[in-house]
């Protein structure tokens, strides 16, 4: 019989943004793969395509019935190993493949990208989600992480074979640094004029994202400088709240809202600084970009993004608040020789975070522990 994997998530996207590269990689080694979702997209070099009603919400009721329907079909596919990914994914498939006779059960990988409970969480994610996922972790063969903060933890609390991966890996390939050229062509697409110093954030438009504190330096910031632009790239819940904001602080020449890009590479191009002002990232695929073309970046001090940037080498660090984004973002923009040193690291820290070489790292610590059990 041959080989077969069964992936599982509970979106179809998240397979499509993270997980492509690693399929082709399973199937390159000989297996059947197979990817269960609550879509129905037809996925690229995937097998089968399995449809289960999996829901983000822990509350609800069709999480039940897809425990047992997923149970039936790992019974059925008898799959050689099961990865698992998002949180209410990874919940559902764990517990349906517990109730597989232990002869017979698939080798269990969980990629976390990112625990709900963190330095600085809620004491109510702490109680629930770290209590489901230290109990699950007895149902996993292998928990891989992708930050130091979710490794350590995990190392010291759960139960079975801990390992770290630098994230999903970023294709460097798509990304050349950034030239003179590529400055002045992107910013005619986009109709930036060449005088404006352009601060770019790529993410949702959330409460975890945090755009909030980024418009508040920014209303200080243009009574000192009117040059300075904030691209907001993304949608999300808060973008009227935010837009309401800006229209109060009269921050609609200096802040601007994009919306969804499925390609943010010219914004990226046209950009003098990245930003993020999240309050919790797992490895966060934004900085990665860009690192990847040689930008100054400014973050928050939070899981994630502190993995990708050290303090005064390729990047700033800064505590959550709008006064210390103000006097970090000032600080880049009044100094071209920081903003250029900075770059230049960010280009030499990317080539960790290779695509090909996260996929040969994960795929090495998936058999090495799969054949560990097995033996």
């Amino acid at each position: 019989m041959k080989k077969r994997i069964l992936i599982v998530a509970t979106i179809d996207r998240h397979i499509e943004k993270f997980h492509l590269p690693y399929i082709k990689e399973f199937k390159k080694m000989g297996y059947e793969v197979h990817v269960a979702t609550n879509g129905y997209k037809e996925l690229e070099n995937v097998d089968k395509k399995i449809t289960i009603p999996i829901q983000r919400t822990p509350f609800s009721i069709k999480n039940i019935f897809s425990i047992f329907e997923l149970r039936r079909i790992i019974k059925k596919n008898n799959y050689e190993i099961i990865h698992c990914h998002t949180p209410m994914g990874s919940v559902v498939t764990r517990l349906a493949a517990e109730y597989i006779k232990k002869g017979s059960r698939p080798f269990v990988v969980y990629t976390a990208h990112g625990f709900h409970f963190f330095k600085g969480a809620s004491k109510v994610n702490w109680l629930i989600y770290y209590n489901i996922e230290k109990v699950l972790s007895k149902y996993t063969d292998l928990i891989l992480t992708i930050n130091n903060e979710d490794y350590r933890l995990a190392k010291e609390k759960f139960y079975c074979n801990i390992e770290y991966v630098p994230g999903v890996g970023i294709d460097l390939s798509k990304f050349i640094p950034k030239t003179e050229s590529l400055y002045v062509s992107n910013r005619k697409k986009i109709g930036i004029l060449n005088s404006s110093f352009v601060i770019t954030y790529v993410a949702e438009l959330s409460n975890r994202k945090n755009q909030e504190v980024l418009i508040s330096a920014m209303s200080r910031l243009c009574e000192k400088y009117d040059n300075l632009k904030l691209y907001l790239i993304g949608d999300g819940p808060n973008v009227e709240e935010y837009k309401k904001l800006v229209k109060q602080l009269n921050l609609e020449d200096n802040v601007i809202f994009s919306g969804y890009q499925s390609d943010v590479t010219k914004y990226l191009y046209a950009s003098d600084m990245l930003v993020s002002s999240s309050k919790q990232e797992g490895l966060p695929v934004n900085i990665l970009e860009g690192m990847s073309i040689g930008l100054p970046i400014v973050v928050s001090n939070c899981r994630g993004n502190i993995d990708l940037i050290k303090n005064g080498y390729n990047g700033l660090i800064v505590e959550n608040d709008s006064m210390s984004f103000e006097q970090a973002i000032e600080k880049i923009f009044l100094d071209k020789n920081l903003r250029d040193k900075l770059g230049e690291k960010n280009l030499l820290e990317i080539k960790k975070y290779s695509l090909q070489d996260v996929v040969n790292q994960t795929m090495e610590k998936i058999f090495t522990t799969k054949e560990g059990r097995d033996n």
